[in-house]
């Protein structure tokens, strides 16, 4: 069963907390194009993901960026739009999306009809959210992820064998580019063809992780991504570290990637600074568009209680005369 789940678990993570969620409540991941979203029966609390900014219509009509947080009213709704060169894109949900589990879990896995829905998203579906809609005005991180460069980091292995000198020179050396054959269970990647040892390009299946990084007997890698098979019978030539996975959502075909080895040791303190990373972000909540007006907030609070014509003296006395006005 694979796990599936969110393919950016970083963004997962952030957006549940500037929402105040649980840290792994469901949210909307988008691919390609991004919806327009209603608000029907009440309010609704939504945050959006790296990639992602929207405009609010309604009452308050207003633009959003990536990494705020805000409400959508009875009726109002928001127009979404991925950036370019961003292929997913998450939208956290403030509360709890209100549909059945299955195996514990709300994900979705089109591939096998699982989830509580059982397939993607269509026009028109209606999701039951529940949970306080407190409206605490348009949030967002003082100081928001900055966007990540350099190889992603992974370690060798574990068919280290199954492979050439050569081969493992060429993969921790080379740029590789994403191929439009990706998907969530995988992204196939187009570069030098890597060499296979004389045990050949097939071992006994065993355990796939997501990150896990298979090659097979044509030589171009394929990284195995959160919808991957629990098992798998090509050799994996190394393994993308935790704190390196949630780049791979963000990565379109055309991109270009390298990788670096590093240790065991290496993974595990980049899975502990990584976190503690998050953890800083998340800290540091302030209010998003400062000095924005806020329509909505200024007709609740700052109300007209009269008015007043200027061109009757009645209203203001010793106020000339019409007739004696130029």
């Amino acid at each position: 069963m694979p796990a599936a789940g969110a393919l950016d678990g970083d963004a997962l993570y952030l957006l549940n907390r500037l929402l105040g969620n649980a840290s792994d409540a469901a949210a909307i991941e988008v691919a390609l194009v991004a919806p327009k979203l209603r608000a029907e029966d009440g309010s609704t609390r939504l945050a959006l993901g790296p990639g992602l900014s929207g405009q609010v219509s309604g009452d308050n009509p207003r633009h959003v960026n990536a990494w705020t947080a805000f409400t959508l009213h009875p009726g109002e709704t928001v127009a979404l739009t991925l950036d370019a060169g961003c292929p997913v894109a998450l939208i956290g949900i403030g509360g709890e999306i209100d549909l059945p589990m299955s195996l514990r879990s709300r994900s979705t896995l089109p591939r096998a009809g699982l989830g509580p829905i059982g397939r993607r998203l269509e026009d028109g579906d209606v999701l039951p959210i529940q949970g306080s809609a407190r409206d605490p005005g348009d949030l967002t991180f003082a100081a928001p992820p900055r966007a990540e460069t350099g190889p992603l980091r992974a370690v060798p292995g574990p068919q280290t064998e199954w492979f050439t000198d050569a081969a493992h020179e060429t993969f921790f050396g080379a740029d590789y580019g994403v191929s439009v054959e990706t998907d969530r269970m995988g992204m196939r990647l187009e570069g030098p063809r890597l060499t296979h040892s004389e045990r050949g390009a097939d071992i006994v299946s065993d355990g796939i992780a997501p990150g896990a990084i298979q090659v097979p007997g044509s030589g171009q890698p394929i990284v195995l991504l959160a919808d991957a098979q629990t098992t798998g019978g090509y050799p994996k030539i190394a393994t993308v570290i935790g704190a390196d996975l949630s780049r791979l959502a963000r990565l379109a075909p055309g991109d270009r990637l390298r990788f670096t080895a590093v240790s065991i040791e290496e993974a595990e303190t980049a899975a502990r600074a990584r976190r503690a990373e998050l953890d800083r972000i998340a800290e540091a909540v302030i209010p998003a568009n400062a000095g924005r007006i806020d329509l909505r907030a200024l007709w609740q609070v700052n109300l007209v209680g009269g008015a007043v014509d200027a061109l009757r003296p009645d209203h203001f006395p010793h106020h000339a005369e019409p007739e004696d006005r130029p």
